[in-house]
C-alpha cells in the first residue's frame, strides 16, 4: 500500500509516501479501504518531530500520519460481528497505537473493530473523514464540564476544528453558549447553536464554564465564574487554577459508539462537516501548508 511516512529527523517536511505491505486485521480489527483521512494539526505535530515526543515513540522510528479515516471495511480479523465487508465507516485512530501500520494518510488502515462507526446513509464519505476527532474531542471535554443544567459556556476558537463541534454539541445538551470567533463566523456559529457570538473578551465574565479551544490560557480564565469549570484543549498547557475554579483537560480516545452518535447528528443536519478542499496523498505537502497558513474554515482531506 502507499502511505505517508515521517522520517525521525525531525525536520518540517520531513516526509513522503512510500510503499508498505498491505496490512491484514488481527481478532477484533478490521481493514478499512480509506477514501478520506482528514489533514489536523496532529499531524504537523508529527511532521514536526515534538508529537513524537509526546507519544513517547522513539526519534528513530519511521512513523505514518493522520487521525481520521472514513472509507469501506475491506477485510475483518476473527470475532469481529458488527461490521461486514463493504459496511462504509469512519473512524479515530493513532498513528503510534500498536495496531496502526502507518497513520489514515494510507490506503488501507487498520482499526479495532469497537472504534469504528457505519457512516449513515446522506452523508459523504469525505465528509466524514473531517468528523471523529473533532467531534469527539468537543463531545469528551464537554462531558468533563458536567451536565449543562441551563449553565453558560463560552466557546473560545469556535470557528475552529474543535470550537465548532463544541458549540452545536453544547447547544444540543443545553448550554446557553457564546462563541468568540471572528465576525465573519458569527453566521456559522449562530447556524450551529450559539445564543451570542463575541470577537473579544474585553469585559467578559460571569461565565459557567468554559471550553477553551483558543488556548487562551488565562484571558479565558478569567471570563469564569469563581468555582466554575475551565477545560483546555492541550493537556499539559491549561492555566494554573483561581478562584476555585476547576481546571480539566484531556487527550482524546477513540469510540466507534460515540462516533455513530457524531455521525447520525450530521446525517440530521444538526452537526455541519466542513471541508476545506481534497487532495491526493502525492500532494499531501499543499494540504499541510494550508494548514500551517492558517485561516481555513473545515479540514482538507487526502485520498488515495
Amino acid at each position: 500500500m502507499r502511505a505517508i511516512i515521517v522520517t525521525g529527523s525531525g525536520e518540517a517536511n520531513g516526509f513522503g509516501v512510500e510503499h508498505l505491505p498491505d496490512p491484514e486485521p488481527a481478532a477484533r480489527q478490521v481493514r478499512i479501504r480509506m477514501v478520506g483521512a482528514a489533514v489536523n494539526p496532529a499531524d504537523l505535530h508529527i511532521i514536526d518531530g515534538w508529537g513524537r515526543e509526546m507519544a513517547g515513540v522513539a526519534p528513530e522510528r519511521r512513523l505514518g500520519v493522520g487521525l481520521d479515516v472514513a472509507g469501506v471495511v475491506d477485510m475483518t480479523g476473527p470475532d469481529v460481528h458488527d461490521l461486514s465487508i463493504g459496511m462504509p465507516v469512519a473512524a479515530l485512530t493513532f498513528p503510534h497505537a500498536p495496531h496502526s501500520a502507518a497513520g489514515t494518510a494510507a490506503q488501507y488502515v487498520i482499526v479495532p473493530a469497537a472504534d469504528a462507526a457505519v457512516v449513515p446513509d446522506g452523508v459523504d464519505l469525505l465528509d466524514a473523514a473531517t468528523v471523529p476527532l473533532n467531534s469527539l474531542t468537543a463531545d469528551q471535554l464537554l462531558a468533563r464540564l458536567g451536565p449543562s443544567r441551563g449553565r453558560r459556556l463560552l466557546v473560545t476558537g469556535a470557528a475552529g476544528g474543535v470550537g465548532g463541534y463544541a458549540v452545536a454539541l453544547a447547544a444540543l445538551a443545553g448550554w446557553a453558549v457564546t462563541a468568540l470567533a471572528r465576525p465573519s463566523d458569527a453566521e456559522f456559529l449562530t447556524r450551529a447553536g450559539a445564543v451570542e457570538t463575541i470577537n473579544s473578551l474585553e469585559g467578559v465574565t460571569g461565565f459557567d464554564g468554559v471550553l477553551d479551544g483558543a488556548r487562551l490560557n488565562g484571558a479565558a480564565l478569567r471570563a469564569v465564574r469563581d468555582h466554575g469549570m475551565y477545560a483546555g484543549v492541550f493537556p499539559g498547557l491549561e492555566p494554573k487554577p483561581e478562584r476555585g475554579i476547576t481546571i480539566t483537560s484531556g487527550v482524546v480516545v477513540p469510540d466507534g459508539h460515540r462516533l455513530r452518535d457524531m455521525l447520525a447528528l450530521t446525517a440530521q443536519g444538526k452537526l455541519e462537516a466542513r471541508r476545506a478542499g481534497t487532495v491526493p496523498l502525492e500532494d499531501a505537502a499543499q494540504a499541510y501548508q494550508a494548514l500551517r497558513d492558517g485561516g481555513q474554515r473545515g479540514r482538507w482531506v487526502l485520498t488515495p
